[in-house]
């Protein structure tokens, strides 16, 4: 079995209070980076084979301090990227939750359209044909993936076979560790949302 680590990227200054999406210049903030630091120390116990990350900057600055101790490279995938969140990008929560159409997002993710973006299971079906490429690139091998929130969250879903809508009810906190299992028979969720020992 392949086993995936599907880590969060650790905390930004944008993290409660906007959604960043894809907005470029969003780095990891002073406490992500210690988030970075520890989670990199924590996986360098573990025999991880490969490092893929989403393209943005606070997934790469995630991915580079476990590289480095591993002495790997970080290879950046398109498929792990963020949701396209289009209109709604850089703009705070507050705004956001007076928007009709991002309240029925947020309880209706399986059929609401992003104005400008692409839809749940869009990128719910990127992830997981991503990582099924990765899996088959990395048989019986340990694959750390650096991506998103609501990414992991989907990934998770599906392989559970919880319903995007209730997506939410899954916790994945920056810096955080989900462990799955993958072969071409089953899957076996490990744990989810693991951040012994990572610094608020």
């Amino acid at each position: 079995m392949t086993r995936f680590l599907l880590i969060r990227h650790a905390t930004t200054e944008a993290i409660g209070k906007r959604l960043a999406g894809r907005r470029p210049g969003m780095h990891l903030d002073e406490a992500g980076r210690r988030q970075a630091q520890v989670l990199a120390e924590r996986l360098s116990r573990l025999p991880v084979a490969a490092i893929y990350s989403s393209p943005l900057e606070r997934t790469l600055e995630t991915a580079e301090p476990i590289a480095k101790l591993l002495g790997r490279e970080v290879v950046s995938r398109e498929e792990l990227l963020e949701i396209e969140f289009g209109d709604w990008t850089g703009k705070d929560f507050g705004e956001l939750d007076a928007v009709p159409g991002f309240q029925r997002f947020n309880g209706f993710r399986s059929c609401s359209p992003v104005p400008g973006g692409e839809f749940m299971l869009q990128a719910q079906l990127r992830m997981v044909l991503g990582l099924d490429a990765l899996r088959r690139l990395h048989p019986d091998e340990c694959v750390a993936v650096v991506s998103h929130g609501d990414m992991i969250r989907a990934a998770i879903a599906h392989y559970a076979g919880i319903p995007l809508d209730l997506f939410q009810r899954l916790e994945v906190s920056p810096a955080s560790i989900s462990t799955i299992d993958i072969d071409d028979r089953t899957v076996r969720l490990i744990g989810i949302n693991d951040t012994v020992g990572i610094p608020a």
